[in-house]
Parts: structure tokens; C-alpha cells; sequence
């Protein structure tokens, strides 16, 4: 399938560099169906638009800060990790990578530093951090919230985003991106969906700073998804198909909950407990077997989110949605305004 196909044109200041506030004061676009009216709603009015039964499900990946600048000698160098190897070791996407080799040791600042201990095949390094400390508290010392490029190139990171760049439900340290559908989420809108009979359960997907990366190939058969951990305990899966079996919907929220759902379902439509890597890649054509709807921010064009709600809700109605989007003003990306997909 040609990646022109998952193009649109957005107007640059369609793309949010703040959140809404407070948070569930953001817009929210409810697409049901091939055919049926697109209506303009809010996030507020989630408690509404979903019955009694239903189960959101959350990704509770905390985001670590994990945007380096660094120096090997006099050279400027980048990095972000990408994914945790072990205890001290990371793959790293750099920056000025051309003036890194394999054993070079890069000074971040801090009393913080690593070995660039191995290029990979697709340009990325193993770092492996050096000292006695956690890298959890390393990276709080030196690093940065890691925002997305779209963000990072119209202003500086900054302690706002340490908090803003984090959902509620952030629990297990190890995203390098944030999963943006839940950072609208309150305690209060959390309430009014207990007071009206919608459950929720979390599963943990790492985010991948692979999220950002473009696609590059001209057909989606010829692109290659970075891989990311995850993991569904068994009680949540259990809790799962029992709700599904009783009629209720189940709902993630987030393209990461959704792709590991996706990936701990065979045919049968069972959830299955899972602990492991996933590169699930979801285009038009695949067929959906653990949940009954989406609820996501806005994407790139030609990125393989774009292509994963075309997926779900087929491409003309998405790219009619988006068009809808962009008409009425809504804000784009990961601060941006949300949607919610029921096909």
C-alpha cells in the first residue's frame, strides 16, 4: 500500500505546543461508523458517549526523561534512548552520530557519561551507562523530557513539561514518549466515568522514540516498526474478556494500549496475559479482534498511527475526519485535541 495514501496537508499552527488546561478541557472529535455524522464534542463528555460496562484501558508507562546532550571530545552530541537494553544499557538514537565510534565515551553533563559500546544496522548505538548509580536517577540528573520533533522545533523544553508530558496514571519507569490520549485524563473526569459504570484497566507498553521516525519507504510493505516492551498481567486480561463476554465494550485509550491488545489476541478473540516485545505494524486490512474502539489524539500524516486509524475506521472516513479536524480548528499531535473511534 503506497504511503502517499495516509497523506494530508496540515497548517503549521494547527500544532499544539501547550496542553489543554486544565486537561479534559480539550476538544474531542466522535467519528462512529462508515457513514454517520462526525459530532464536535468534548473530552468532559466522555462519560456520556460511553454505556454502563465499557472498559477504558490505560497505558501506565511513565516517561523518563531521556533526551541527553552530551560531548565525545569537542564534538556536540544528541541522544535519546530509545529502548532499555539491561540494567545500564540503552539504544540511543544520536545525533552528530557520525562523530561517534564504538567505544567512544560520551560526557552528558552531571558527572553522567556512557560508552557508545556498538553501532546498530539502522544507525542507532548501545550505550552503556558507567558508574554505580540507577540510570533512572542519571537521566533525572542530566536529561530532558524527551518532547517530539514537531514540539522541540518551535520552542525549548522546560519544567512545565516535566509534569504536562505525564499522565495520571504513570506508574512504570521505561517510555521515552508519552501515551498522549491519556494526558487528557483528571481525577475528576475519572470519577464521572465510575459514576457511570465505565471501567478501566492498565496495561504498560514502553513507548519507543521510534514513534517519532517518519516512513520513509514509498510502500508500507517495505517499512520496518521499531520494537517496544510491553505487558498484560492475567488478572487484566481475565477482566477483560469477562467484560467483553458481558456485553461491554473495550475501549483503548491510546494507539500503545491498542497495539498490545492487539498483540496478546489470537483469532479466537481472546486476551491473553503478555510480557514481551511487540513490532506489531496495523494497516488497512487487518482485522480487529480485542477492542471495540479508540480513543486517540490526532497524527502525522503518513505516519504508521495514520495508518493504524485507517485501519480501524477505513481511510476515506479518516481522512474525511482529519479534514473535518483541520476545518473546525482543531488543535494536532501530542498536546492537541482527541478523538474517539467506534467503528
Amino acid at each position: 500500500m503506497k504511503v502517499d495514501l495516509f497523506d494530508f496537508d496540515l497548517p503549521p499552527e494547527r500544532i499544539a505546543l501547550r496542553p489543554a488546561r486544565p486537561r479534559d478541557a480539550a476538544r474531542m472529535l466522535v467519528v462512529e461508523g462508515a457513514e454517520g455524522a462526525m459530532r464536535d464534542c468534548g473530552v468532559r463528555d466522555l462519560p456520556s458517549l460511553l454505556k454502563a460496562g465499557d472498559v477504558l484501558v490505560f497505558n501506565d508507562t511513565r516517561v523518563i526523561p531521556a533526551q541527553l546532550e552530551g560531548r565525545r571530545g569537542e564534538a556536540k552530541i544528541g541522544a535519546t534512548l530509545h529502548k532499555r537494553v539491561d540494567l545500564r544499557r540503552w539504544q540511543a538514537f544520536i545525533r552528530n552520530a557520525k562523530r561517534v565510534r564504538a567505544g567512544d565515551l560520551i560526557e552528558f553533563g552531571g558527572g553522567v557519561s556512557a560508552i557508545a559500546e556498538e553501532r546498530l544496522p539502522d544507525g542507532s548505538f548501545i550505550l552503556a551507562f558507567q558508574g554505580d548509580e540507577p540510570v533512572e536517577v542519571l537521566l533525572e540528573r542530566a536529561g530532558r523530557m524527551p518532547l517530539p520533533p514537531y514540539i522541540a522545533r518551535k520552542r525549548e523544553t522546560d519544567a512545565q513539561d516535566r509534569e504536562d508530558y505525564q499522565t495520571m496514571f504513570a506508574a512504570e519507569d521505561g517510555a521515552v514518549a508519552a501515551p498522549t490520549a491519556s494526558l487528557h485524563f483528571t481525577p475528576e473526569l475519572v470519577a464521572a466515568l465510575d459514576d457511570a459504570g465505565v471501567g478501566r484497566e492498565t496495561l504498560t507498553l514502553h513507548v519507543g522514540a521510534g514513534t517519532f521516525l517518519p516512513v520513509k519507504a514509498d510502500d508500507t510493505d517495505d517499512h520496518a516498526m521499531h520494537s517496544e516492551w510491553g505487558r498484560i498481567e492475567p488478572e487484566v486480561a481475565d477482566r477483560l474478556n469477562a467484560a467483553r463476554a458481558s456485553g461491554g465494550r473495550i475501549i483503548a485509550v491510546g494507539t500503545t494500549s491498542l497495539r498490545l491488545l492487539e498483540s496478546a489476541t489470537q483469532d479466537d478473540g481472546v486476551i491473553r496475559a503478555f510480557a514481551g516485545d511487540t513490532d506489531i505494524f496495523i494497516t488497512p486490512g487487518y482485522q480487529f479482534r480485542a477492542v471495540d474502539g479508540l480513543m486517540t489524539n490526532f497524527h502525522l500524516p503518513k505516519s504508521t498511527l495514520m495508518m493504524l486509524v485507517s485501519a480501524l475506521m477505513g481511510r476515506d472516513r479518516m481522512m474525511a475526519a482529519y479534514a473535518h479536524a483541520i476545518a473546525n480548528e482543531y488543535r494536532f499531535y501530542s498536546y492537541g485535541d482527541s478523538s474517539l473511534l467506534i467503528p
